[in-house]
């Protein structure tokens, strides 16, 4: 038998009949021995409850581009005509992709890098993966900071961006009301406490300036609360998420009562939802429709495969999968109803049309929202309550990206230090403290610059191919009908003809539409006004380049450690190594995979065994 047949020798039989498990003997088989209790997965550590991964998962589903983001796409998109577009991508990308990575990582029980034993030479998207979500935890953390400094304001009598008496307003500045008509030559006393306060704003990317001490102090407090939610890894996040993850959908509701009592409210509720179908006929309404799902719901990042990684192996991810998804969008479209019920109020209170005061992003949450919030009475409880859910938002993201690293990195290790998980603490204080260091350019006065540099460039193309990737590998390389056998068999039942579908077809054509439109639409960065430069630009790109050359790197150093001609080595590195298949022993052997030392008694008779007798059962003697 040559390498190529050792090789196919380890893989179940395409051609083989599709395992028919009825639900009453998946029950069964998921009741015996306590199936996943076994001592490697107790070190690696896994989720104490269902609820645990469900909330961590909705946690990092569910983000900051919820409350900032979907409302304004939704404004501008044809209002309500744009859940048309929006509603196709889920189902057409988004949830597809969301439940392909569930059951790639559940199956196999790994992180986003040693998971591409599936085919070696994919396994530089691991690293992609790993390289994307640590730039944005760098980032993203700065984002929390800013929310736990307005936090800390609204302990007050009167919020300090009320008013234009303070030494940190203009000339420009100036509190609308009925008697004080808003243009654009003047400012919201609200963005002079963001520009000239908080940040400090200079003027661009070349005048950093030095260091704003209070945002740093916010940004160490922010790390040391991340730190503290993962230090004992899932078992410890997995309790935070009960409340960070239930929190904001409290607060929102209470936001919306309370907006929905101002005057003014249900203009802002009509200005958002009015449809205008005839936007529909740009394609730019379903680029963004696309790229919202495809962003909120995280595929491509890597969290999802380590979030499925500590599941029970017969977890229904299926049904987790359509939960989260659909309450992902579901609370993007209420939050839209919350921010724009109290944007009505103020655009009422200011005398302004509610098209003037509509904002993304950061200037919706730290500009137009505090603003908003100014105006009502009780103000500053109100802020408290706001930016306190904003901070649990950012959080329940924060925890899985920083966990997808380390998970990422211990999986990887555990080749070459056997006690790497009894260290897992150490390497997560030291990536924080590593986060926390790198987070301080953001903090300076130029910071706003490095950020949104960041957030434009490290999550964008390289993101999108990754993801096709993934779906070229798992889907074409490795085979849907392989893929589809291994999820009937940890199901219980076999993915329908709509998954096949659009894992096969529809999927990766959103995905090549949605990059071809980005890179036809490709426009000079620029923030308020500011017009990044050349080498700001190019800064950039290396972002992009710093996810996508491990992928090259890779794919080019398993080829290499091939033997034969190019066309057998590239084979050979696509092809399933000994160890891909499910983690434990005893599903390994069901499944038909290599037994494997160290990974669980498969559980025939309850016996201790030796690689010797490992080797003898996988080869049926």
């Amino acid at each position: 038998m040559n390498a190529i047949d050792e090789k196919m020798a380890l893989e179940v039989d395409l051609n083989a009949p599709m395992p028919q498990v009825t639900k009453l003997q998946h029950k069964k088989k998921s009741n015996e021995l306590n199936e996943d209790d076994f001592s490697d997965e107790e070190e690696r550590g896994n989720w104490g409850g269902k609820l645990d991964f469900m909330l961590s998962t909705i946690g990092f589903a569910v983000g900051l581009g919820n409350v900032w983001r979907f409302p304004y796409l939704c404004y501008d998109n044809g209002g309500g005509a744009f859940l048309i577009p929006y509603c196709m991508m889920l189902f057409c990308a988004g949830l597809p992709l969301f439940f392909l990575e569930l059951g790639f990582g559940q199956f196999a029980g790994l992180g986003c890098i040693s998971i591409w034993k599936i085919s070696p030479i994919f396994k530089g998207l691991g690293w992609g993966m790993v390289v994307i979500t640590a730039m944005v935890c760098c980032y993203y953390n700065i984002v929390i900071s800013y929310t736990i400094f307005f936090l800390f304001a609204s302990f007050t009598s009167e919020l300090p961006w009320k008013s234009c008496d303070h030494e940190w307003n203009t000339d420009k500045c100036l509190v609308v009301n009925s008697s004080a008509v808003y243009n654009s030559s003047r400012e919201w006393p609200s963005q002079e406490y963001w520009d000239n306060h908080v940040l400090q704003r200079s003027s661009g990317m070349e005048e950093m300036g030095k260091i704003r001490w209070q945002l740093a102090l916010c940004l160490l407090l922010a790390w040391v609360v991340v730190f503290g939610c993962i230090a004992k890894g899932v078992k410890s996040s997995g309790k935070v998420v009960y409340f960070t993850a239930t929190f904001p959908y409290v607060v929102l509701f209470i936001l919306l009562i309370r907006g929905l009592t101002l005057p003014g409210a249900l203009d802002g509720i009509k200005f958002y939802v009015s449809p205008k179908f005839h936007l529909l006929k740009n394609p730019k309404v379903w680029k963004d429709a696309a790229v919202q799902i495809f962003y909120s719901l995280g595929p491509a990042w890597g969290g999802l495969h380590t979030l499925a990684s500590y599941n029970k192996f017969r977890n229904n991810c299926h049904r987790d999968a359509i939960i989260v998804a659909l309450t992902n969008c579901g609370t993007s479209v209420f939050a839209g109803f919350v921010i724009f019920s109290i944007i009505g109020f103020m655009a009422h209170d200011a005398g302004v049309p509610v098209g003037e005061v509509v904002k993304s992003g950061p200037g919706l949450a730290f500009v137009v929202y505090p603003e908003a919030v100014s105006r009502m009475p009780g103000a500053p409880f109100w802020s408290i309550v706001f930016f306190f859910m904003l901070f649990t938002l950012g959080l329940d993201s924060q925890f899985v990206m920083m966990e997808t690293i380390i998970t990422a990195i211990c999986d990887e290790l555990k080749n070459y230090f056997k006690n790497i998980y009894q260290h897992k603490l150490k390497i997560t204080l030291a990536f924080c403290v590593v986060g926390f260091l790198l987070g301080l350019p953001h903090v300076t006065e130029g910071g706003i610059y490095l950020l949104t540099l960041m957030d434009t460039y490290s999550a964008g193309f390289s993101l999108l191919l990754i993801a096709l990737l993934e779906i070229v590998c798992v889907i074409y390389i490795y085979d849907y009908r392989q893929f589809v056998k291994n999820m009937t068999y940890m199901l219980g039942f076999a993915p329908n003809i709509y998954w096949l579908i659009t894992w096969i077809v529809v999927g990766p054509s959103i995905i090549i539409f949605i990059f071809i439109f980005f890179c036809l639409g490709y426009e000079p960065l620029t923030y308020d006004g500011y017009v990044y430069s050349k080498g700001a630009e190019a800064l950039g790109w290396l972002m992009v380049l710093a996810a996508i050359i491990p992928i090259v790197v890779f794919a080019v150093y398993e080829v290499w450690k091939q033997e034969g001609t190019l066309l057998q080595r590239i084979y050979k590195s696509s092809r399933p190594t000994e160890e891909w298949g499910p983690y434990h022993n005893k599903h390994r052997l069901q499944c038909c995979y290599k037994l494997l030392e160290g990974r669980g008694d498969p559980g025939n008779i309850g016996q201790s065994y030796t690689p010797e007798s490992y080797q003898m059962l996988s080869a049926g003697v």
